[in-house]
């Protein structure tokens, strides 16, 4: 029988260790799997990142979450992705605990973590994260590598978290994606013209305060005789710099105009970053 692509040989676990993978730092980072090296559950994707300035590859859906908010926060300066973990420390964990350890045709696999990420914390400069359906943790195989990644954390002394779908607001997740899709663009698109959109938007709102944002939007639209979709796009760029906020928890498209709050036009100074 044909070896599968996804098996390992020990001489291919070493071509990765020699070529950097799981080394560097932001853009310099080389993650241990690639999307096209793993069978995936759900939507694998490389998905670029305005924080560390490259591409990201994350396997399922879950993991695509929570790369959206760790990417999102304002305190996470790196982002690690499949973090592969030193192989003589998992195998003596696995030894000493008696727990299973993966291997596949003999040869002892690379474990790693989904995500390694940097904060500007200083009570969590540092923190691991592993994403697991729920489902998956009735399997006692899954369990077992997890435990042995949780003691490897631990012996690090970096603080370790499993996180689960039924722990991920689709809300949340839903609104950031509507926002990542335009970040990083602000900075070449700020003009005078912005900054006075920013100045007649907010007044306009204030306004109107129980009305729902995109019919006002559509509704500044047809006032200033701009095509449909402009202002709402204007304020999507905004709250992707934050120059407006509102609740990441509630559904953009069903906010009222007094559900959001319009920040200091002094921070279209050039000193606002999108990618914060």
């Amino acid at each position: 029988m044909a070896r599968s692509k996804y098996v390992l040989t020990e001489k291919q676990i070493i071509k990765r260790i020699n070529e950097g993978r799981g080394a560097g730092r932001l853009s310099d980072y080389k993650p241990w799997l690639y999307v096209n090296e793993v069978p995936s559950e759900g939507r694998s994707q490389r998905v670029y990142s305005h924080l560390t300035g490259r591409i990201h590859h994350v396997l399922s859906d879950l993991e695509f979450a929570v790369f959206l908010l760790l990417d999102h926060n304002p305190s996470v300066t790196d982002i690690r992705e499949q973090f592969p973990l030193n192989r003589d420390d998992t195998l003596n964990i696995s030894k000493e605990g008696q727990l299973w350890h993966p291997s596949q045709g003999g040869v002892n696999l690379v474990m790693s973590s989904d995500f390694l990420v940097n904060t500007t914390s200083k009570t969590q400069p540092k923190f691991a994260i592993q994403a697991k359906y729920s489902k998956d943790l009735k399997d006692p195989r899954t369990i077992e590598k997890l435990e042995i990644e949780r003691r490897y954390w631990q012996l690090k002394k970096i603080p370790w978290f499993l996180v689960t779908d039924k722990e991920i607001d689709k809300t949340v997740v839903s609104n950031i994606e509507w926002l990542y899709g335009v970040k990083g663009y602000f900075d070449e698109v700020i003009t005078d013209e912005l900054s006075l959109t920013f100045e007649h938007i907010s007044a306009y709102f204030v306004q109107h305060a129980e009305r729902k944002v995109v019919d006002l939007c559509k509704e500044y639209d047809m006032a200033y005789q701009q095509e449909l979709g402009r202002s709402l796009y204007d304020i999507r760029l905004m709250c992707a710099a934050r120059l407006i906020t509102f609740d990441i928890r509630l559904p953009f498209h069903s906010l009222k105009a007094k559900e959001i709050a319009f920040r200091s036009e002094s921070l279209f100074g050039g000193h606002c970053n999108v990618a914060s």
